[in-house]
Order: structure tokens, then C-alpha cells, then sequence
């Protein structure tokens, strides 16, 4: 059975369900659409996670993320709101995606994110970030501020 998506508590995350349309050969989901997001992808890139790892927590300062968790495992996804002008500082949401609820998770510059493999098995997870990594040819600083060894522990993963 199907887990429930959350409810939104950070202003411009964005938790959609995907929609399988299956027939005999098997099945179909739309991960992107321009005219249902604001974010406009510029890359797109697939990731392997083993079950127990994380990855995160980390932000960036420009860079919206759009992930596609689907299977065949499990994800705890973790978002803080930490940006300075938001409606929703201090905001946390926590929930979980993949084999049994898989959904687009669009995470706003600024907030802090990341995600554990909870299930029994890898799991593939798809970005779809709105900035190139390392910019133009990889010859730009990297946007990402990494949060996995800060020692105030005020992004755990629970």
C-alpha cells in the first residue's frame, strides 16, 4: 500500500506523488514538466545510495534541487529552513519516499537537505538541479555548504 505523502511546512518545497501509468509493457512516470514547476533544470544526473548511508545534510546558496525518489528502495528525506528571509525559518520537515510513495521533491536554494537509504536494498535517486555543477565547463566554485561534521549536530539525521 502506498504511504502518504506530507504535508508542506517549508515555504517552496514542493512533495508531488508520481503517477505510474502502466500497461503490458510495463509502466511510465513523468519526473519533469516546465509547465508544472518554477524550476527550470539545466542537468540531470542518477545516483546509487546503499542501504544505511546518507547523503547530506548540505545546502546550497544558489542551486534548487528537483529529486525523483522512486525505488526500489526507501528514502528518509530531512529538510531544515535555515534561510534568513523566509516565512518559514525553523521549519523541519521529515519523511519518506521511494518504492512505496515515490514522489518529486523540489528543494528551494537555501534549504538544508538530505536523505538515508531505509530500505533493505540500493536505491536510485534523480536530480535535477537548476545550476551545472562546478558551472560552465566545471570551472566554478562549487555551491554546496556541507553540514555532515558540524559539531552543533542541529542537522542530525533520526
Amino acid at each position: 500500500m502506498a504511504q502518504q505523502l506530507p504535508e508542506v511546512v517549508i515555504d517552496g518545497v514542493e512533495v508531488t506523488a508520481l503517477v505510474y501509468h502502466t500497461d503490458s509493457r510495463g509502466w511510465l512516470a513523468e519526473v519533469y514538466r516546465s509547465d508544472e514547476l518554477d524550476v527550470q533544470p539545466t542537468m540531470a544526473y542518477v545516483s546509487q545510495t546503499h542501504p544505511g548511508v546518507a547523503r547530506g545534510p548540505h545546502e546550497h546558496r544558489e542551486q534548487a534541487d528537483v529529486f525523483v525518489f522512486m525505488g526500489p528502495s526507501t528514502f528518509r528525506v530531512y529538510l531544515w529552513d535555515q534561510r534568513q528571509d523566509s516565512p518559514t525559518r525553523g521549519r523541519r520537515m521529515r519523511f519518506e519516499a521511494g518504492e512505496n510513495a515515490p514522489a518529486r521533491v523540489v528543494v528551494p536554494a537555501g534549504v538544508v537537505h538530505a536523505y538515508q537509504n531505509v530500505g533493505s536494498q540500493p536505491g536510485l535517486v534523480i536530480n535535477l538541479p537548476d545550476r551545472l555543477y562546478a558551472g560552465e565547463g566545471r570551472r566554478e566554485p562549487v555551491d554546496e555548504i556541507r553540514w555532515e561534521d558540524d559539531p552543533s549536530g542541529r542537522y542530525r539525521l533520526d
